[in-house]
């Protein structure tokens, strides 16, 4: 399986996008200052979804780091689903498991030193958020900033974990890609 990234430079007020395959170029595809167009979608990304777009990545590349060693706790299976798709491949813990959430708390903080909960941030989800913590008390605060972080990257476009993957796509100018 080999490694892409994308990487993006302003010269002389224009975009120049490379795709780069290990150190191959598959692809160079240069825009005006309107911003970054898909080719394949025949999507445009705004400079500024884009750099939103890159500091999201950046906060989700830190969550995986973290997580080879520290579990997460969503809300459910699509959340697990959502985080995977997004690369995250570390031990993902679901709240929603078939026991009350004294004796899950309790589960985990048997089990675990530290957690992170990346709870989704609608009403239900900060409810569970507090809840959660104040019973994990000591084992998830080192890590709370991921899910603020991500809120704030989120804007009021999505309230939850599920739409991560979504957003940015198109925030990344290809959210017509069927993939």
């Amino acid at each position: 399986m080999s490694t892409k990234c994308l990487i993006r430079r302003q010269l002389n007020n224009q975009y120049y996008i490379g795709m780069f395959l290990h150190v191959n170029i598959v692809a160079k595809i240069i825009t005006g200052p309107r911003g970054i167009m898909n080719f394949r979608a025949g999507s445009v990304a705004s400079p500024e979804d884009m750099e939103r777009a890159g500091r999201l990545r950046e906060v989700l590349d830190n969550l995986t780091e973290v997580n080879a060693s520290v579990p997460i706790i969503v809300e459910g299976k699509r959340d697990v689903s959502a985080l995977r798709k997004l690369g995250v491949d570390g031990e993902i813990i679901t709240l929603h498991r078939g026991i009350n959430l004294y004796e899950f708390c309790a589960d985990i903080s048997q089990r675990f030193q530290k957690v992170i909960l990346l709870l989704d941030w609608d009403e239900k989800g900060t409810h569970l958020t507090d809840t959660v913590s104040s019973h994990l008390r000591g084992h998830c605060e080192e890590f709370s900033n991921f899910r603020a972080i991500l809120r704030l990257l989120c804007q009021k476009e999505i309230r939850d974990i599920e739409g991560l993957p979504k957003l940015l796509k198109r925030l990344e100018g290809d959210e017509n890609t069927g993939e």
